[in-house]
C-alpha cells in the first residue's frame, strides 16, 4: 500500500491510497479459498471447483465483498500510520478498480486539530466545603420534631383548634342517598391542614369529644365515584376525641425513633445531610469555572463539518427564519462546545479514562433510584434505544474527566458558612436566569438547556476514529 498526502488546507487533506495488482489480486484469491469449500456446483465434488469456474459464477459479488473489506482496511490503516484523526465521516472517491486491476481511490478528510492539555494540570478553581454550625443543625432538628408532634389526651370539654387533633366517625351521604365508601370509622385529622377535603377541616375547629356535627364539603376531581365529583356531599360525623398537641422532646429517644444512636449521633447525621444539601451545587459551581477556563485553552482551527453539525443539533425544531436569525450566534455557541470537547476528548485519551460497563449500570440504576415507582419505564426506555446509553456513557465520560482534572489541577479551597454558601448559590442562580432571558428570543429549548448547564457535550468533538465506513462519493 501506498499512501500520498495531497491538497493539504488547514486541517483539510486529501490521502491518496494506491494498492497494487498482486496485493488485490491476492485477497481475490483468497476469498476464492474461502468459498471453494461452501460451493456446491453440479458436476463438481464439494472443495474442488476450480477457480475459473468460480470466478464466472460469483467473480462479481466475490470481487464487491473484496472491495469493501480492502477499502475498509486500508482506509483504517492509511489513518492510522499517519496519525490522523477524522473529524466527522471521511469521504472516499474511486480513480481506478476492477478484477485483475490495482485499486486507487483518494480519501477526503478533515483531521481533528492537534490540542495542548498541558495546561490542565495547573488550572485554577473554586473548591467550597460548608462549615455547618451546631445553631443550624439544632434548629434543623428542632423543624422535624415540629413537624413530628406527639397528642395529649384533653378533658372532655375542650373544644378543638387548629392544629389539634381530632378523631371521628362518619357517614356522608349525597342528595340524602348514601354511596360506596361513604363511611369512615376512626378519621384522625390535624386541623389546618386540610389534607381530607377543602374546608373540611374548618368546620370542626369547637367541636369537643361526643358531639355530633353535619359536615358540607365538595367531593373532589378524583373522587373514585365518578358521577359524584364535584357534588356537595353532607357528613354527619361523631366526634370520638381531641387531642393537642405536645412538645416532642429530644432526647436520645427521639434520636433513635429516627435511626441514629443517640442524640449526637443525630447531630452528626444532621449536619452531613445539611452539607450535602450544597455539596452539589457548590461542586458544580467549581466544574462550570474549570469549563470556563477551559474555553480560554487556544485552539488553531475547529473543523468546519462539526460546527455545522453542531449548529444543526441547536436550531433543531426551529423555523428557518429563526435559523437564519440566530446563526451567528448558534455557529459561536457551537464552536465553543466543540472547541471544550475536543480538548477534555484529548485529555481523556492521554490519562486512558475508560468507561466500563459496570459503571454504565451505576449510572442507570443511580436514575432508578430517582424515580421510584417508574423503574420499569426507565429500563425499558435504556434498553430499546442504544442511543440513551451512549449519552449516558459520555455523560460518565465526562464527570471522570473532569474529576481527574480536579484531582491534577490547583483547588483554591475555601470554607464558607451557610449563608454564604447560599449567598453564592444565589448570585449563580441570577447570573444563569439573566444569561437565559437573554436568550430566550431564540425559543429554542435545546439552547436553553445548555446556557443552564454551561457543559459541553464530550461526544461533540467525536475524537474517535470512524466506524470503519468510507462514504463513497463516486465511482469512475
Amino acid at each position: 500500500m501506498k499512501v500520498t498526502i495531497e491538497n493539504k488546507k488547514g486541517l483539510n487533506k486529501d490521502l491518496k491510497i494506491l494498492i497494487d495488482k498482486e496485493t488485490m489480486n491476492s485477497y481475490m484469491d483468497e476469498k476464492y479459498e474461502e468459498i471453494k469449500g461452501t460451493v456446491n456446483l453440479k458436476g463438481f465434488r464439494p472443495g474442488k471447483v476450480p477457480k475459473e469456474v468460480l470466478k464466472r459464477q460469483f467473480g462479481k459479488a466475490v470481487f464487491g465483498e473484496v472491495l469493501d473489506k480492502v477499502l475498509k482496511d486500508t482506509s483504517t490503516k492509511a489513518l492510522e500510520e499517519n496519525k490522523i484523526k477524522p473529524a466527522g465521516q471521511p469521504k472516499l472517491d474511486l480513480k481506478t478498480y476492477g478484477e485483475d486491476k490495482e485499486l486507487e481511490y483518494v480519501l477526503s478528510v478533515t483531521e481533528l486539530p492537534k490540542v495542548d492539555v498541558k495546561s490542565l494540570e495547573n488550572i485554577k478553581f473554586d473548591q467550597y466545603t460548608v462549615k455547618i454550625d451546631d445553631s443550624e443543625t439544632d434548629k434543623r432538628i428542632k423543624e422535624i420534631a415540629k413537624n413530628q408532634p406527639n397528642f395529649k389526651d384533653t378533658k372532655p370539654e375542650t373544644k378543638a383548634k387548629e392544629g389539634d387533633l381530632v378523631a371521628l366517625d362518619y357517614k356522608a351521604t349525597v342528595d340524602g342517598k348514601e354511596f360506596k365508601g361513604n363511611e369512615g370509622k376512626n378519621t384522625q385529622l390535624t386541623l389546618g391542614k386540610d389534607l381530607f377535603l377543602k374546608g373540611f377541616d374548618k368546620q370542626l375547629i369547637g367541636a369537643k369529644k361526643d358531639d355530633e356535627k353535619i359536615v358540607e364539603a365538595i367531593l373532589p376531581e378524583n373522587f373514585p365515584e365518578k358521577d359524584l365529583v364535584n357534588k356537595k356531599a353532607k357528613f354527619n360525623c361523631k366526634i370520638l376525641n381531641v387531642k393537642q398537641p405536645e412538645e416532642v422532646k429530644i432526647d436520645d429517644s427521639f434520636a433513635k425513633n429516627l435511626g441514629a444512636k443517640d442524640l449526637k449521633d443525630l447531630k452528626i447525621l444532621i449536619s452531613k445531610q445539611i452539607n450535602d444539601e450544597y455539596k452539589n451545587s457548590l461542586d458544580q459551581l467549581s466544574k462550570n469555572q474549570i469549563l470556563k477556563e477551559i474555553e480560554k485553552i487556544k485552539v488553531e482551527e475547529v473543523p468546519e463539518n462539526l460546527i455545522q453539525e453542531e449548529v444543526k443539533i441547536l436550531s433543531q425544531g426551529m423555523s428557518e427564519d429563526e435559523v437564519k436569525k440566530n446563526k451567528k450566534t448558534f455557529e459561536e455557541k457551537a464552536k465553543t462546545r466543540i472547541k471544550t470537547g475536543l480538548i477534555l476528548n484529548e485529555f481523556g485519551e492521554k490519562n486512558q479514562i475508560k468507561v466500563s460497563e459496570v459503571e454504565i449500570q451505576n449510572e442507570v440504576q443511580k436514575q432508578l433510584r430517582m424515580m421510584p415507582g417508574q423503574e420499569k419505564m426507565v429500563m425499558d426506555f435504556y434498553q430499546k434505544n442504544p442511543s440513551a446509553v451512549a449519552s449516558l456513557r459520555g455523560t460518565v465520560y465526562e464527570e471522570k474527566i473532569l474529576k481527574l482534572i480536579k484531582e491534577k489541577g490547583k483547588a483554591n479551597k475555601k470554607e464558607i458558612s451557610k449563608s454564604e454558601a447560599e449567598k453564592i448559590l444565589k448570585e449563580a442562580h441570577e447570573q444563569n436566569h439573566d444569561h437565559d432571558h437573554e436568550k430566550k428570543d431564540t425559543k429554542k429549548k435545546s439552547e436553553v438547556k445548555t446556557v443552564k448547564e454551561k457543559k459541553p457535550s464530550t461526544k461533540t468533538a467525536k475524537t474517535k476514529p470512524p466506524a470503519k465506513k468510507i462514504k463513497k462519493v463516486s465511482k469512475k
